[in-house]
Parts: C-alpha cells; sequence; structure tokens
C-alpha cells in the first residue's frame, strides 16, 4: 500500500519512508532502522519502497515529510578510517 505522506514516527515498524535526505539523494528507510538504501531516482526509490513491503504484512509505503537522515553516512572514508566490510 502507498500513502501520499506521513507526519507521524512509526512504532509498529512497519512504515516504509520514502525521501531525499539534506543532499538531495533518494532514500528509503523503515523497519524499526533495520532497513536503508540509497537510490539514484524517485521511482528507483518507490519501486524498492514497494518490493519490501510486499515481504513485510502490513507495511505501507509513505512519502517522508521532512528530510531523512541517512543511518549510514555516503561521505568518502577519510585518509586515517579503514572500511569494513558490511554488505548483506
Amino acid at each position: 500500500m502507498i500513502s501520499a505522506i506521513s507526519a507521524e514516527p512509526d512504532p509498529s515498524g512497519r512504515t516504509i519512508f520514502v525521501g531525499r535526505d539534506t543532499a538531495g539523494h533518494w532514500l528509503v528507510q523503515g523497519c524499526k532502522g533495520r532497513l536503508e538504501g540509497r537510490f539514484i531516482s524517485s521511482d528507483a526509490a518507490w519501486a524498492f519502497a514497494r518490493s519490501e513491503c510486499r515481504g513485510i504484512p502490513g507495511a505501507i509505503a509513505v512519502a517522508a515529510l521532512h528530510p531523512l537522515v541517512p543511518a549510514i553516512s555516503f561521505a568518502p572514508l577519510r585518509a586515517d578510517e579503514i572500511a569494513i566490510a558490511r554488505a548483506a
């Protein structure tokens, strides 16, 4: 199910938010922090959100009213940082 907008946090963990961060990246977030993706377009973000909704009973995808805050930084690593492989 797709809803136009949501202003409230989701205590059930079944709302998937689609929106942009302050840098303009398209993000999909939800499931109480267990889901996050970065996309090149609105269409790609919404397609992913809809596919995730099919796998979560009662889930809905909504447009975020405010900029989303990425849980994983998209900034390049500093020279003193080491990347840790955490791919799913």
